[in-house]
């Protein structure tokens, strides 16, 4: 850290104005691409363009070409293994959140992987089912086909089980979510998740967690819930459970709570020594093999009523076609779905990518997904995503590229047709044990609350909001409420910004808050304001507003009421009742004249003040003769600090180019500093500056402009500030002086009869 005392700088160049900056330096001329001229260039094919465009879609090419078989290869296979144990485990749990057969679940592992092994750009993610997306395609199954009640009016149900009209929704879901996302990757449109900040996504997430935590309550207790969805479905299914608590099956009950305590003490065993542990511990897949030979050798499923896996196909189901009519009920609830899961993933591989040192595309991780879930849902899988679990684990693991991910399909595809038979005793309250203990980084996230609220209080009401409305109004519409308040938060923040008056720390050219320092000096006559944020149609009355006080008046008001003044004394002077004489103006009337507003006329009060057939000129500080009043006005610069300024719309222009006539009407110089030059073009483009406002008023920075300000209003001296007005006579024979002799006050009489203008003032 540098001492103060020891470091310094000095910087001696001329004052700078923006337009002898232009003068001095020659800018450069840059063409702007019209839209015509971008559609060209995306059109415009060539060798080198084809050969990006196939890195880009296939970019595998890319880090196929640099893979080290001898460092890389064994670290995969290591992560392969592990990572395919651990996504067989949860394929199977994940899938009982979507309301289907658990070995559907063992697709979404392995479909979806193949295509991402040769599209996606992360090399550490692992592609398949993620419990908040497995939650949301449940909502989307039980409302269409319920667990109590007929099914939607859907012809392709017709002679299909129940099992097989949720397959078919299921499916036709995964298969519209992959159109989204391909169709918004296509579109270049990535960038969409930058709307989705990581407040409200810990937000969604908390709430998720809070459903599907919820929804295995009825496999630890092995009760047969039915399944609601909508608005208070969480209230609903709680309202089941303890109808029902008093037929809880002690044996479920007892294996949940056995697995989740040993795995969440073995999964803190994994995190406190992470770095002298080779691999995790896969206590997940231990306590299924154990809790696999207990069911099977006590008969949990025949003797004791426990819910298992059952029966799971030793082969591949055929490929479907999704439903169009499925299609067409389901296409609001598939766009959230589409935005939630490609927005999780993305989040987790950018972290690994900034890890380890590479770059992921937005754009192309939407087509990645979006074709990985096209492909699935064709073969009736989950939606995919990405677990932050099992991601963690092939990274941890020392997985370097997506062979790790294409490995542990092969081990997913060893269950699905070589020993899926040996889990059919798995007791499914197992895997909602397994589900409940991978919430846990989820649910921890309700400990950030406080800390928001102490440092961010907007944030947190974008948490809360969308953490609420996620639980009790369910997660799509909870989404879209995350969604409004945090666009809300934005206009908030940019509509009614943090303007301050601004100083100068003494002895530098630094500028600070007036209100945030001790030792600082606020220049006589100059007001420094600052705007940090854009100027737009929605704050521009919020910025003239906080600039009126800033400055302690209305210059509107003061114009009026200038111009008010002035005509009356013309009116005045030509009816002979106030008269200049050697001795000053002199009334003829011991009582001013009142005039009565003609109000049709006020649009002539805020036109700048007509000066002409009066004989002397005004200042405005002092007192007027004949009881006229105007209110002082007590700075003579105005300097606007534009550096945090961004952009300017033609309502803010307009507004901005009219406060600014306001104050230059009333002898208020103005200074606008450290404006972007896209700004200054624009201000140029759309006629901002007329005979009223120069281009001279723009500097480069405030300190320029206060150099300038003190060479054109230099600091008054004691003498100086000790003045008063011209003299003038009322006829009850009271007179005021501004300390001028007689003779001075003759001469000036004598150079107003010959036509001239002297500086004198009253």
């Amino acid at each position: 850290m540098l001492r103060p005392s020891t470091q310094k700088y000095a910087v001696n160049r001329p004052l700078y104005s923006e337009d002898n900056f232009e003068d001095e330096h020659a800018k450069v001329y840059r063409k702007h691409k019209r839209f015509l001229d971008h559609f060209k260039q995306y059109f415009t094919c060539s060798s080198e363009r084809a050969k990006n465009a196939a890195l880009s879609l296939l970019p595998i090419i890319g880090w196929i070409r640099i893979y080290s078989f001898k460092e890389w290869l064994l670290n995969d296979i290591v992560s392969g293994i592990s990572t395919g144990l651990v996504a067989v485990l949860q394929g199977l749990a994940f899938s009982l959140l979507a309301s289907i057969s658990t070995w559907y679940g063992l697709y979404a592992a392995f479909f979806p992987v193949i295509v991402y092994f040769f599209l996606g750009t992360s090399r550490h993610i692992s592609v398949g089912s993620f419990p908040v997306v497995s939650l949301m395609v449940g909502a989307v199954v039980t409302r269409l086909v319920p667990d109590e009640g007929p099914p939607a009016n859907i012809t392709a149900f017709e002679g299909l089980t129940r099992d097989e009209q949720r397959i078919l929704v299921s499916a036709s879901l995964t298969f519209l979510v992959g159109l989204f996302q391909l169709g918004m990757g296509l579109l270049q449109v990535g960038f969409i998740v930058i709307y989705l900040s990581d407040t409200l996504i810990s937000g969604f997430t908390t709430a998720a967690a809070v459903h599907i935590l919820i929804s295995q309550l009825k496999f630890i207790l092995g009760l047969n819930v039915p399944g609601f969805s909508g608005p208070f479905a969480i209230i609903y299914i709680l309202e089941s459970v303890f109808t029902q608590i008093t037929s809880t099956n002690i044996h479920d009950l007892v294996t949940s709570i056995v697995v989740m305590v040993v795995v969440l003490g073995v999964k803190e065993i994994n995190d406190r020594f992470k770095s002298k542990l080779p691999v995790p511990i896969p206590i997940e897949v231990i306590m299924t093999i154990i809790a696999c030979g207990i069911s099977y050798a006590f008969s949990f499923s025949d003797k004791h009523g426990v819910d298992v896996v059952g029966k799971i196909p030793n082969t591949f189901e055929s490929p479907m076609a999704p439903d169009l009519q499925v299609f067409q009920m389901i296409a609001m609830e598939a766009f959230p779905i589409a935005i939630v899961g490609f927005a999780v993933a993305f989040a987790v591989a950018k972290v690994y990518s900034v890890k380890h040192d590479y770059v992921i595309d937005g754009n192309q991780e939407l087509i990645a997904f979006g074709a990985s879930n096209i492909f699935g849902g064709s073969f009736k899988s989950l939606a995919a995503s990405t677990a932050l679990s099992r991601s963690a684990v092939q990274e941890s693991t020392g997985g370097k590229t997506q062979i790790a991910g294409l490995l542990s399909a092969i081990i997913v595809l060893v269950v699905i047709l070589g020993i899926g038979f040996l889990l059919e005793p798995l007791p499914k309250s197992l895997l909602g044990a397994v589900v409940i203990v991978n919430l846990k980084g989820m649910l921890m996230q309700v400990v950030t609350v406080p800390y928001l609220w102490k440092k961010d209080r907007p944030d947190c009401i974008v948490w809360l909001g969308t953490c609420l409305g996620s639980i009790f109004l369910g997660l799509d519409i909870g989404l879209a409420i995350g969604l409004g308040l945090e666009l809300l938060t934005v206009v908030f923040r940019a509509q009614f910004p943090r303007c301050s008056v601004l100083a100068n720390i003494s002895g530098t050219d630094i500028y600070r808050d007036r209100k945030d320092y001790v030792n600082i000096y606020e220049p006589e006559g100059v007001k420094i304001f600052k705007i940090p944020s854009p100027i737009f149609f929605a704050n521009i009355d919020f910025f003239r507003d906080k600039l009126k006080d800033a400055v302690g008046f209305n210059p509107l008001r003061i114009l009026r009421k200038r111009n008010k003044a002035v005509k009356k004394i013309k009116k005045l002077i030509k009816k002979g009742e106030l008269t200049l004489t050697a001795n000053g103006l002199q009334a003829t009337c011991s009582m001013p004249i009142e005039e009565s507003e003609d109000e049709s006329n006020m649009e002539d009060l805020d036109k700048p003040t007509d000066y002409s057939d009066l004989p002397i000129q005004v200042n405005w500080n002092a007192e007027l003769p004949a009881n006229i009043q105007v209110p002082p006005v007590n700075i003579h610069s105005l300097v606007l600090d534009f550096s945090a300024v961004s952009f300017l719309d033609i309502s803010a222009l307009k507004g901005l180019q009219a406060a600014l006539k306001e104050f230059i009407r009333i002898d208020v110089d103005i200074y606008i500093v450290g404006c972007d030059p896209y700004i200054i073009e624009k201000l140029k483009s759309c006629k901002f500056f007329d005979d009223e406002i120069k281009t001279s008023i723009l500097f480069l920075t405030i300190h320029d402009a206060m150099l300038y300000i003190y060479e054109s209003h230099p600091p008054k001296t004691v003498s100086e500030k000790v003045s008063g007005s011209f003299q003038y006579q009322h006829i009850n024979g009271s007179s005021m002086s501004n300390g001028l002799t007689s003779q001075e006050m003759l001469d000036m009489k004598m150079e107003v009869e010959t036509d001239t203008k002297p500086e004198t003032r009253f």
